[in-house]
């Protein structure tokens, strides 16, 4: 495992466009989106600690803020030749036990994460209304065995903020996580080897 954290992609850039396979055979992409409030990209994966830590919470956060028109997707981007247990039959299975009512869609080629400059899983990307990044960066400070509780404090407030019409808040703090698994010999110019130290 290889400590990453998200290289932060530039506040305001557009959303990239997406169409992936979603757990139950459909194709989703990002023009299914239209008319939300909020649109929460998140990159996560079966098998990593990090998300395992949050999942609950994703699940709550899914939940509270749906109904209020914010629109969630998961999409997981890992080579599944060096980790099967990230395969898209295995992603089924997955959004069944963790109970992700959220589409949960299956990047092959690595194209949409590179598109988004996803680092680590998990990294989370909110847009407003018209499809711009208002938010990235982690859901809240708690970590695997750090003991701090999940609460979903950070997206929370975003979230808050863009439904009540006030801009978000600047302070926006890197999510960390284990590294994106890439293909060998696909992985981007920003993937840095090393981690976080």
């Amino acid at each position: 495992m290889v400590k990453t954290a998200s290289t932060m992609l530039p506040l305001g850039t557009p959303a990239p466009d997406f169409r992936l396979p979603n757990v139950d055979g459909r194709e989703v992409g990002l023009g299914d989106f239209k008319g939300g409030k909020a649109l929460v990209v998140m990159f996560i994966c079966n098998h990593c600690p990090f998300v395992k830590h949050i999942a609950s919470q994703l699940v709550q956060l899914h939940a509270n803020y749906a109904p209020k028109g914010v629109h969630f997707v998961g999409i997981s981007s890992n080579d599944i030749a060096s980790h099967p247990d990230d395969a898209p039959e295995a992603m089924k299975l997955e959004a069944q036990a963790q109970g992700y009512e959220f589409p949960y869609l299956y990047d092959e080629t690595q194209e949409i994460a590179k598109a988004y400059r996803a680092a680590c899983t998990p990294d989370i990307f909110v847009f407003d209304q018209g499809h711009r990044l208002v938010y990235r960066g982690q859901i809240d400070d708690s970590r695997p065995r750090n003991g701090k509780p999940v609460t979903g404090a950070d997206l929370r407030a975003a979230l808050e903020e863009i439904l009540s019409g006030k801009p978000v808040s600047s302070h926006q703090v890197p999510s960390i996580g284990c590294n994106i698994k890439w293909i060998q010999g696909n992985e981007p110019v920003y993937f840095d080897p090393r981690g976080v130290q």
